[in-house]
């Protein structure tokens, strides 16, 4: 395919995954996690106080933030649940905040949600351009081509790419800091260790998780072919070091230049507590009042708050069980299923026919000449590795969105494995390559037929996302993005009362008044009657059998599981119209 061809191509995929995205986006009311990200990044921005959400870097919710600062919009930064001159403020106030800003501040809620997500979906765009320029430079225009769509057409990478989370953006900071982490190893001059550095302060600014690139990358200085070991370890410090010096160090003193540094040590000592880690976490608190540490401290703060989380768990719903504890399966059922079986079945046939290809090969492979050729392959092996064990032996378990900063690594060894293959089929090329057409046909239709629902989305093995809520709820499936879509069915219906048990970021008071009775199950005292909506996450966790040492209540949506629903807000959202 000539070059023309292939960048007209690459602008109709980019194109139709920023369409598909935005307007999928625009129907989805706010989900659980940005009702603390849009706030936090525009309190970042407007007071340059860090004291909201900093078990999450800053970077992606400052991107968030931007075009709300060309909007005249009110901060309650008088209020008590931004002051918070008394004590720590506890965990969960920066939701309160969120509905103090988005909802009672006098802004328009609807616009403040549109604005915020629209940078992450240039985001989206962005990851999938730099996929597509990789692949390219790896396996030419066709793998390039084949890469863009892979992501163009992913229901999760649509799903979470249209909303102000840190999971599409630790996908780019991943790739992004791997391809100049491995230029820099095929060409350790000055610039590419500049780079690498430059590449790699910014993956640790887009989620936590993205610290495993720090061994990933001591492994690829060590493991790489040819080189001066010494040389190469000297020139890793110094990328290094200006990560963290350069890029990590003035980001974070930008935003805690108005956060008092006798809060900062008060905050710290609180989120910190329960941490199990004396020595990083008193550390982290002597630093956390020193001017020149102070930046260090905040990051390492949350570096330490993101790791405490993992391994203290959540409260999830998984295959008709509920627990605070993870099954180590949960991820690698999850991916079958929220995952395209048009993916699966292509990952069957590039392993078949790299077997059989192996099979064919009659000398013996030399290592060291491999490597050589093919360092990037074993970068790309060694992350997903790293990243999926670690997800898997981790104690929280809320959706595949984890897994994103893997899935291009995936699609690059699908992609250039396919190519290996389709070069060597000789008289079978045409077959071959009609096959994988009808694979990529099929997984394109999958992402389009999920349009506007890619957050419930299921593929057919699960029975698709009519009945996704039986595998696993929370980010998979409801995450509070069907609300709008309730409100609507309200309206039609002329329903002056609803009983809801919501979960989400939306203010339900807000768009629906006194028309909204709050339902929390474990404290009815009679049953309610009339029109009723529960968010499947909560359904779910109140009919699941709980698992052995589960010390928390169940069963008490029991009596609703016996009722015939009347429909459904989107699919997350389920209604009844109970008689009396």
């Amino acid at each position: 395919m000539s070059n023309k061809l292939t960048y007209l191509a690459a602008g109709a995929l980019l194109l139709t995954l920023f369409l598909t995205a935005f307007f999928s986006m625009v129907g989805d009311s706010l989900t659980f996690d940005e009702l603390a990200h849009i706030p936090g990044g525009y309190s970042y921005l407007t007071q340059r106080d860090y004291r909201v959400n900093p078990e999450h870097p800053p970077l992606i919710k400052d991107l968030s933030a931007v075009p709300l600062l060309f909007k005249d919009l009110t901060f309650p930064a008088d209020r008590p649940v931004w002051t918070q001159e008394e004590s720590a403020p506890p965990w969960w106030v920066q939701f309160d905040l969120g509905t103090e800003f988005i909802y009672k501040s006098g802004n328009n809620p609807t616009d403040i949600i549109v604005w915020a997500r629209l940078p992450m979906i240039l985001l989206l765009v962005f990851l999938g351009w730099f996929l597509f320029r990789w692949a390219r430079e790896l396996g030419g225009n066709l793998a390039g081509l084949g890469a863009l769509a892979l992501i163009a057409f992913s229901p999760s990478f649509i799903a979470h790419g249209r909303l102000v989370t840190t999971d599409v953006g630790a996908g780019l900071g991943a790739v992004m800091g791997l391809y100049f982490w491995l230029k820099f190893l095929k060409n350790p001059k000055p610039a590419n260790v500049f780079l690498a550095g430059i590449f790699f302060g910014i993956a640790m600014l887009m989620k936590f998780s993205l610290i495993l690139l720090i061994p990933l990358f001591a492994v690829l200085v060590v493991a790489y072919p040819g080189g001066n070991l010494k040389k190469y370890l000297l020139k890793a410090l110094i990328a290094g070091a200006i990560g963290l010096f350069l890029v990590i160090w003035p980001v974070y003193q930008f935003h805690i230049a108005e956060y008092p540094a006798d809060h900062q040590v008060r905050d710290t000592v609180a989120d910190l507590a329960p941490n199990k880690t004396p020595l990083a976490k008193n550390l982290t608190v002597w630093m956390a009042d020193k001017p020149l540490l102070r930046p260090f401290a905040q990051y390492f703060r949350g570096v330490l708050m993101a790791t405490q989380r993992t391994s203290f768990g959540n409260t999830t719903y998984f295959m008709g069980e509920i627990s605070a504890d993870a099954w180590w399966y949960y991820f690698p059922v999850i991916y079958f299923l929220k995952v395209p079986l048009a993916l699966h079945l292509l990952t069957l046939v590039v392993l078949a026919g790299l077997l059989y290809l192996a099979a064919k090969q009659r000398r013996a492979i030399k290592l060291k000449e491999w490597l050589k050729e093919n360092f990037h392959i074993l970068s790309f092996f060694l992350f997903i590795f790293i990243y999926w064990v670690t997800a898997m032996r981790g104690n929280l378990n809320i959706g595949v969105r984890h897994l994103l900063p893997t899935f291009p690594f995936i699609y690059l060894l699908l992609i250039l494995g396919l190519k290996k293959i389709l070069f060597a089929a000789g008289k079978r090329k045409t077959a071959m390559g009609l096959l994988v057409s009808l694979i990529f046909a099929w997984y394109i239709f999958s992402g389009l037929a999920a349009f506007p629902n890619y957050i419930s989305y299921y593929n057919e093995a699960a029975g698709g996302a009519k009945n996704g809520h039986r595998w696993a709820v929370d980010s998979n499936y409801d995450w509070g993005q069907d609300f709008y879509r309730l409100r609507d069915f309200v309206e039609n219906n002329n329903i002056q009362k609803i009983y809801l048990d919501y979960f989400g970021g939306e203010n339900p008071t807000y768009w629906l008044g006194e028309k909204y009775i709050k339902l929390d199950p474990k404290e009815i005292q009679a049953l309610p009657t009339g029109w009723v909506a529960v968010s499947f996450n909560q359904f779910q966790g109140g009919v699941a059998k709980p698992v052995p040492g589960f010390d928390q209540q169940t069963g008490y949506y029991e009596w609703l599981a016996n009722e015939t629903p009347v429909g459904r807000a989107g699919y997350s959202i389920v209604i009844y119209n109970i008689r009396e």
